[in-house]
């Protein structure tokens, strides 16, 4: 595609698609997008940035939870836990059940996800501001109760 061609098509609207799939899915992009150029300068990703977050607030998860969670399939989710444990951020350690496998942050860890935290919050705020606080709550409640309706997939 053209230099003419891409301004082009970056100045069409967006336009509401019938299939409620495609429209969050699209926005699900956009607005991932938007975090990982926040996060950029951090040096991580959006998917590694909330691993991070997730286990600081569910310290001992284990990795099928932390997949049904996230909704992670399991091969990207073990790609992206083997990056943060080559970090050193994450640690693992058997469940009561020996097949079971319990994630939790290092000290490390928690001292990455606390040096990134900023640049997590330069992406809320932006999208505070450009949709404005009622939108994005109505967006959590209800990306929160479609998250809720789905069945959540066996492994």
């Amino acid at each position: 595609m053209g230099r003419r061609e891409t301004s082009q098509v970056a100045k069409e609207k967006v336009i509401e698609l019938p299939c409620l799939c495609a429209n969050v899915r699209r926005a699900a992009r956009a607005i991932t997008r938007l975090y990982d150029d926040a996060l950029r300068p951090s040096g991580l990703r959006t998917t590694q940035f909330t691993l991070l977050q997730t286990l600081s607030l569910a310290p001992g998860i284990s990795q099928k939870g932390l997949a049904r969670l996230l909704e992670f399939d399991s091969t990207t989710l073990t790609r992206t836990l083997a990056h943060l444990r080559s970090k050193g951020w994450l640690r693992s350690e058997a469940g009561k059940d020996r097949r079971e496998l319990r994630l939790s942050l290092t000290a490390a860890g928690l001292d990455e996800y606390k040096r990134v935290v900023p640049y997590w919050q330069a992406a809320q705020r932006r999208l505070r501001r450009e949709l404005g606080e009622a939108n994005c709550k109505q967006i959590g409640r209800a990306a929160m109760r479609a998250a809720e309706l789905t069945p959540s997939r066996e492994d």
